[in-house]
């Protein structure tokens, strides 16, 4: 291996990583269908314990979404992954899905302003 192919970032195998995460979510899925039923058949709701576990679902349901969605756009090495937390992104993302951090670079701050389209106002007409 030579040192320019070591210092590439490891490519992300999403086709394997879409079936861990949808495997990983029917898993969690029956479980907290499970859990609802549990608690109905003993009258003793813990709604908290309902809520954790659904977020924790939606998490997955929202990384595999967007594995799925990179997936369909391309499967070239256009896509890669957040430096900060390592979750795959799309070539034209410019935030992190996961923890938000910026994944583009801000050339010239002032540039932003200077191509933001101003809206012409209206003439007052004349007294």
């Amino acid at each position: 291996m030579t040192g320019a192919q070591s210092d590439q970032p490891a490519t992300v195998d999403l086709a394997r990583r879409r079936e861990t995460l949808a495997a990983r979510f029917a898993e969690m899925q029956w479980d907290l269908g499970g859990l609802v039923y549990e608690m109905a058949t003993r009258n003793h709701m813990r709604v908290e314990v309902l809520v954790r576990r659904a977020a924790a679902l939606q998490e997955i349901d929202a990384e595999l979404g967007e594995v799925e969605r990179i997936l369909r756009t391309d499967q070239t090495a256009s896509a890669g992954v957040c430096a900060s937390c390592q979750a795959p992104h799309s070539s034209g993302a410019g935030y992190c899905w996961q923890c938000g951090q910026p994944l583009l670079e801000e050339i010239f701050s002032g540039q932003i302003d200077a191509l933001s389209p101003t809206v012409p106002q209206p003439k007052r007409p004349v007294t």
